[in-house]
């Protein structure tokens, strides 16, 4: 038993050696064939950007619960004044008011350092930028 086990691999060993020329053969074929794939794959994206350029044509349609005018509250409208604006535009003067009072941490940007206009939206000294918005919406009727 233990002489089969040994002429097995060797069998195996043999034919391995001889098919590993044969792939060498075989790969400069595959390499040959490669570049014609790859010239033939630029001109399929080509294609694809004439498509997108036309699709820009279409004026975008804002979203409506963004357009949609609310009102401040009391706090908020002594920022922004108390005229009904959409949510960007509640975004842009509340950004407007931090960057003429420079509100904006000087370390760290993303943060806002708040004054006493602020303190009453916020109740908290210093917040985030991104929680700056979630703050804001509670504000807005």
């Amino acid at each position: 038993m233990a002489t089969a086990k040994k002429a097995a691999p060797a069998k195996k060993a043999a034919p391995a050696k001889k098919a590993a020329p044969a792939k060498k053969a075989a790969a400069p074929a595959k390499k040959a064939a490669a570049p014609a794939k790859k010239a033939a794959a630029p001109a399929k994206k080509a294609a694809a950007p004439a498509t997108k350029a036309a699709a820009p044509a279409k004026k975008r349609t804002p979203n409506a619960a963004f357009m949609k005018a609310l009102t401040p509250s009391a706090a908020l409208a002594a920022i922004i004044g108390d005229k009904a604006l959409p949510r960007t535009e509640v975004t842009k003067k509340v950004w407007e008011y931090i960057k003429k009072n420079k509100l904006q941490d000087a370390v760290n940007k993303r943060m806002i350092n708040a004054d006493a206009k602020l303190k009453e939206i916020f109740k908290k000294a210093q917040v985030s930028m991104f929680e700056m918005t979630k703050l804001i919406s509670s504000h807005l009727k």
